[in-house]
């Protein structure tokens, strides 16, 4: 069996990837591709834990500027995360992989409170811990949620799912002569203004040693080759890595 350089790691999924090229919603082709791929982690020994963005249904900052009191629209975005979660995790058992949907916010109807040691047992057993609802607070974005929870779960890597193929020094889909990085550091990300993470983010996978991934989730076998160390997409860590 091939062994994996990484042995427990968090996937982080932005709503916008969720919704495929319609843009808005799910797209159950993006939804059944990325169920495959995960499978094919699994299948490794990988421990996977997953966290969802709410994009796709709503952002807070855009609905701030609607009007919206800024926390209100937060916890809007918090709830649309918890809509994602649990359709991943439908898709994800109808892939025949058991999940459990943790939440910084309580609804114990639809998902269990997120509690450090009984998400580490869930991962232990090979279940899948879909993290939900964000860190609970306002004025925090799902990206700090996924540099969170990788540093209370220790995963070892974050693999920033994306529909482009790593990070650019602008934007590849206006400017043909857009530059792709195939790795930088922490610093590099904080000081170019980097769209890689948001800076809080950045700053506690820098704190924490947690390195990041980006690559292209659209293209199947990606997340198994990021996982084998190959060199694919963006890689994001310390200086002294290799």
């Amino acid at each position: 069996m091939e062994t994996p350089k990484y042995k427990r790691v968090i996937i982080k999924l932005s709503g916008e990837a969720l919704a495929g090229d319609q843009g808005f919603g799910l797209e159950n082709s993006v939804l059944d591709s990325l169920a495959e791929q995960i499978g094919d982690i699994i299948a490794m020994g990988v421990e996977v834990a997953v966290v969802v963005g709410g994009g796709n249904i709503w952002r807070g900052v855009a609905g701030a500027k609607r009007g919206i009191d800024r926390a209100t629209a937060d916890y809007m975005g918090m709830l649309a995360t918890v809509i994602n979660a649990l359709a991943l995790q439908d898709v994800l058992e109808n892939h025949n992989i058991d999940t459990r949907v943790q939440t910084a916010i309580e609804m114990r109807q639809v998902a269990e409170l997120y509690i450090k040691r009984r998400a580490i047992r869930h991962l232990e057993k090979g279940r899948v811990v879909i993290f939900g609802a964000g860190t609970g607070n306002p004025f925090f974005s799902t990206d700090t949620t996924a540099a969170l929870r990788a540093a209370e779960i220790e995963a070892e890597v974050i693999l920033m799912a994306k529909k482009v193929d790593g990070v650019y020094d602008c934007d590849p889909q206006t400017h043909s002569d857009a530059k792709k990085f195939d790795k930088l550091s922490y610093i590099d990300v904080l000081n170019r203004g980097l769209k890689v993470m948001d800076s809080t983010a950045t700053s506690l996978c820098m704190d924490n040693d947690i390195p990041i991934i980006v690559f292209n989730m659209m293209e199947r076998g990606n997340m198994k080759r990021a996982l084998m160390g190959e060199t694919i997409g963006t890689y994001v860590g310390s200086e002294q890595d290799d």
